[in-house]
């Protein structure tokens, strides 16, 4: 059952890496909770959005694939206990350094992400 779930997982994982690769707010939107909310913390600055928020801004910029850049996201780490998931993930894109932290939840036999919390590193 574990490997299941980390398979289902890492899948999802992905589809998110190729949703902000490729600016798909399509892809985005599907392995988002409606109600997921995003928090972080870039250079200092607070971070706060809706998923609606965050899937427009996403829209509105030039995607990394869009500017040539070279895809080099990854998955560091994945937890599993019960219905709910985090994982560790970093996510080098559009000149910043992010580590993401993604909590998840299985609902109705999907996992989803419900809530993100990143930083930029140095």
């Amino acid at each position: 059952m574990f490997n299941k779930q980390s398979e289902e997982i890492q899948t999802l994982i992905q589809n998110y890496f190729e949703g902000i690769y490729n600016g798909n707010e399509v892809q985005l939107k599907e392995v988002f909770h409606p109600q997921a909310l995003l928090f972080g913390d870039i250079n200092g600055t607070p971070y706060f959005k809706t998923l609606a928020d965050y899937i427009d801004g996403v829209k509105s910029r030039k995607s990394p694939a869009d500017m040539g850049e070279e895809f080099k996201m990854k998955i560091l780490g994945i937890e599993i206990l019960g219905n709910v998931a985090t994982t560790k993930l970093h996510v080098p894109m559009l000149g910043y350094n992010y580590y993401d932290f993604l909590s998840l939840t299985l609902e109705n036999g999907k996992w989803k992400i419900v809530s993100k919390v990143f930083t930029h590193v140095e």
